[in-house]
């Protein structure tokens, strides 16, 4: 995804923006009011007598409509990677994404050995609950067998309305004889938001991305954490890497759980583009807010956008250390803006600036302390995958020249470990090192160094 969403139902933009082929038009704001220059009206001319000279002399007669949208999505492509057209089909999925709920059975899908296999059932659901195992391989849905079925065409057949029904025949490695199941769907929660106590009264909570529902769950897992750790969390980890984004109100009230203590000093983030609208600033509700014990915010070069926002605000803030790789470095803004016949068009249409006013667009978040992962974390199907940033994407926005000037710490050294409740953490070099670095913070807090709040 890599993308900060704004929703947006309805902008007079969109009009000039595809009427038709005729109707493309290149457009500014200046006092308010739309201007079509007179250049733009010619580059119009020069599309509509090329797009009539296509339909009257090539060789075989084109479909109009896909030549429009192919027009459309050259258009955009010119513009920036991450403006696209969204045929209805893709459009819908994106919204299941973000709103992390959907119909289906509750399945998270992978391929081994080239089979269609169960990663894991998702627990309550009508696979978890019908008795679907891990490492399960799907032969056939609805009687079709899965050979050759990659995983979308795989989702695609076992999602759908909620109450209807599908059947799964599943393979077991241990058993030649078939299983079959006839699931009825149900809507399918997924929850971006996962919380954990680790030693030492210090709380972790991985967001995997910025859905409708993340903030309140975000909420939910601090009072979890709260009275897991007995009503005192000595410090919080926040696992940002691989977070691809999301939508930006999300990652807005997850750090508003932390800044917004005083009126003078309360931006998150704020916007900048050239529609009035898209010029915004974001502040922190005034109210109660976390205590203010250490906290250390992990990324690295997957954690893009509204991940991004969420680092810089609590860095720049200076309410968490940031500590992991150089993130991503998306630093835009896309309005989702619905169109007829249920497509959508995924327009940037802003800067986004960290409190003090950085654009990381190209850049990324520069950690506070650098500490690279000595075992591989990414999660499937990322694994392999050659590490790409917004900066090495063609056509990317430029960044902006204001300098970073927040300061860089050398590379934390190579530790001794800790113990962790978790046995498999203990393979999560980065993990390890924010936790002894918060183990460390609250032993000087107990004997009466640094901030007492």
């Amino acid at each position: 995804m890599f993308s900060v969403f704004v929703k947006r139902p309805g902008r007079t933009i969109l009009v000039l923006l595809l009427m038709t082929v005729f109707g493309l038009a290149t457009v500014y704001f200046s006092r308010g009011h739309n201007h079509v220059k007179k250049t733009d009206n010619r580059a119009v001319a020069i599309l509509r007598e090329a797009y009539s000279a296509v339909l009257k002399n090539y060789v075989e007669k084109p479909d109009s409509k896909a030549l429009t949208l192919k027009m459309v999505d050259g258009m955009l492509a010119a513009l920036d990677p991450h403006s696209a057209y969204l045929p209805p089909e893709p459009y819908h999925e994106m919204e299941m994404q973000i709103s992390g709920a959907f119909g289906g059975v509750g399945i998270e899908l992978g391929t081994k050995e080239g089979k269609l296999t169960v990663i894991a059932p998702i627990d309550d659901t009508p696979a978890f609950r019908a008795g679907i195992l891990a490492n399960d391989h799907i032969w056939k849905i609805d009687g079709s067998p899965t050979t050759g079925m990659n995983i979308a065409a795989a989702v695609k057949r076992m999602r759908g309305e909620k109450g209807t029904s599908v059947t799964l025949t599943i393979l077991r490695a241990e058993n030649g004889k078939p299983f079959v199941f006839k699931l009825v769907r149900d809507i399918i929660r997924i929850k971006s938001v996962k919380p954990k106590l680790l030693d030492s009264g210090v709380g972790l909570i991985r967001i995997s991305q910025f859905q409708e529902r993340t903030g309140a769950d975000f909420k939910e897992a601090l009072k979890e954490l709260h009275v897991k750790a007995g009503g005192v969390l000595k410090g919080l980890i926040l696992d940002l890497r691989y977070n691809p984004g999301g939508l930006l109100n999300s990652s807005v009230e997850v750090v508003n759980c932390f800044v917004g203590e005083d009126i003078s000093n309360s931006v998150i983030v704020s916007t900048r583009g050239r529609a009035p609208d898209s010029n915004r600033i974001f502040n922190g509700s005034l109210g109660v807010k976390e205590p203010h014990y250490p906290m250390v915010v992990l990324i690295n070069g997957g954690s893009a956008s509204a991940s991004e926002i969420v680092a810089g605000a609590l860095q720049d803030h200076k309410r968490a250390v940031v500590m992991g790789t150089t993130s991503f470095g998306k630093g835009s803004v896309q309005s989702i803006i619905p169109m007829k016949g249920n497509a959508a068009l995924k327009l940037t249409t802003a800067r986004y600036y960290t409190p003090r006013g950085r654009s990381i667009q190209a850049k990324g978040i520069v950690p506070d302390i650098e500490v690279s992962a000595i075992k591989d974390v990414t999660p499937q199907p990322e694994k392999n995958r050659q590490e790409i940033k917004e900066k090495d994407l063609h056509n990317r926005l430029a960044p902006q020249e204001k300098p970073d000037t927040v300061p860089h710490i050398a590379p934390l050294a190579h530790g001794t470990g800790a113990s962790l409740v978790d046995q498999d953490l203990q393979k999560d070099f980065q993990l390890r090192r924010a936790l002894e670095l918060l183990q460390s913070l609250a032993q000087l807090k107990e004997r009466g160094f640094g901030p007492q709040k």
